[in-house]
């Protein structure tokens, strides 16, 4: 049985048919094939399949798809705006923060929530915010060090 929803992903409003039980990870990959979301542990334990359900973070493998009805999705891909990189996006780059890249989207995400509401954080309140998002290449120092560049960034364009 088909189930039609409705929701936003990345400023768009999208409508699909899905099943009941497939996740919002399948559906945003395999349906409407946004790949920056990526398949890693598949039990909710590595962050690499992080989206902004309604501007917080949450792990796709988890959430069935016909539950983000009338709701918001946010993608890595809906970081940028009007061709800019959003200053997460730069601070990445310049600190060598992307690695291999696969935990990057979801890093990216997550740093974003947490900066929306805490835009100066400290090195822990960093920590705990990516406690659920796993590096196998140990980037963790420089994504901290992006982080905090971007609070920066972010300040200096709010002045």
């Amino acid at each position: 049985m088909l189930i039609r929803i409705k929701f936003v992903l990345n400023d768009k409003l999208v409508e699909v048919e899905t099943e009941p039980n497939v996740t919002l990870l399948d559906l945003l990959r395999e349906e409407l094939r946004i790949t920056s979301v990526k398949r890693g542990c598949e039990v909710g334990e590595c962050g690499a399949c992080t989206v902004l359900l309604d501007g917080k973070p949450v792990n796709s493998c988890l959430i069935l798809a016909p539950t983000i009805d009338g709701r918001n999705i946010v993608t890595v891909e809906g970081l940028a705006r009007d061709g800019k990189l959003h200053p997460l996006q730069e601070a990445f780059i310049e600190e060598f923060a992307l690695q291999c890249g696969y935990c990057t989207p979801g890093v990216l995400l997550t740093a974003k929530a947490l900066l929306d509401i805490n835009p100066k954080p400290t090195i822990q309140e960093i920590k705990e915010a990516l406690s659920g998002n796993l590096c196998r290449c140990g980037a963790y120092q420089q994504i901290i060090n992006a982080i905090l560049k971007a609070s920066q960034k972010i300040q200096n364009n709010n002045r």
